[in-house]
């Protein structure tokens, strides 16, 4: 469905961030992208929507392609119209729209009105419902969970074939990032709607996905199915600071495993 092909990204013609990444989502699929912070995770996202322009950034090497059709170097508003609709991290909303305003935003993006638009908004509300108590609530008054459940509804109203999620648990309390992702996995399984996820909750977000790449200095540097990569030794010891015995190391030695780059070899 969607193919990166050893893509390289260049801001301002100077910095060099992505270097010759390579991945892929098949239809229906939940990928999830991992790495720390500062690792090209999503510059990678707004590679695929076309975002980057906004920052002068620039697809410089590689291909990027859905359903077979070139999008490197598309405008964003075409990429949407394809089926590829981004939410960026921080829950970028109109905060002075209400919620019903603000899925509505959405809902014209699809070329939706009249009964079509009510019927979406209402499969909105059934996935979402505490936003269906909130509907002429002003947006920039809602919680962080709140704002989260209506971005993800927002991009969904666009009817979406993919969506890229960046880093959906920021902020969030356990309970309400559980919720968060049981919600995804349920519109995934419900609308055969596929997901590129970047998130730092490693575990919470494999248990979801069906296959997984962790990023590091711009490259990909271990993929595999998400349950291979959850029960990966690394991957916990890295991300949770778990050795094999399940005693937490100090921050200390975590610094000292990356240093290591173990998966590297």
């Amino acid at each position: 469905m969607l193919v990166l092909s050893n893509i390289e990204v260049m801001y301002s013609n100077v910095l060099l961030i992505l270097k010759g990444v390579s991945l892929e989502v098949k239809e229906g699929q939940v990928v999830i992208l991992l790495g720390a912070n500062g690792a090209g995770k999503t510059t990678t996202l707004k590679a695929v929507s076309g975002l980057l322009y906004t920052e002068a950034g620039e697809v410089t090497d590689g291909h990027i392609t859905f359903e077979g059709t070139s999008i490197k170097g598309m405008k964003p508003h075409k990429i949407v119209d394809m089926g590829i609709v981004q939410v960026q991290e921080g829950r970028r909303i109109f905060e002075h729209f209400s919620v019903e305003e603000e899925l509505k935003v959405g809902g014209y993006v699809a070329g939706l009105s009249g009964g079509g638009l009510h019927r979406e908004m209402d499969l909105i509300y059934n996935y979402f419902p505490p936003l269906s108590h909130l509907r002429k609530k002003t947006c920039g008054w809602l919680s962080g969970g709140e704002q989260q459940m209506l971005v993800i509804g927002r991009a969904l109203i666009t009817r979406p074939k993919l969506i890229l999620l960046d880093e959906p648990s920021l902020g969030l309390s356990p309970l309400l990032v559980e919720d968060i992702f049981s919600i995804i996995q349920r519109i995934n399984r419900d609308q055969g709607t596929s997901f590129l996820i970047v998130e730092q909750n490693a575990m919470l977000s494999l248990s979801i996905g069906d296959y997984g790449y962790v990023m590091e200095n711009g490259r990909i540097v271990m993929d595999g199915k998400a349950a291979d990569l959850k029960d990966n030794e690394d991957i916990k010891e890295f991300y949770l600071g778990l050795s094999e015995v399940g005693q937490r190391k100090s921050y200390r030695e975590i610094k000292h495993y990356k240093r290591r780059k173990r998966w590297l070899g």
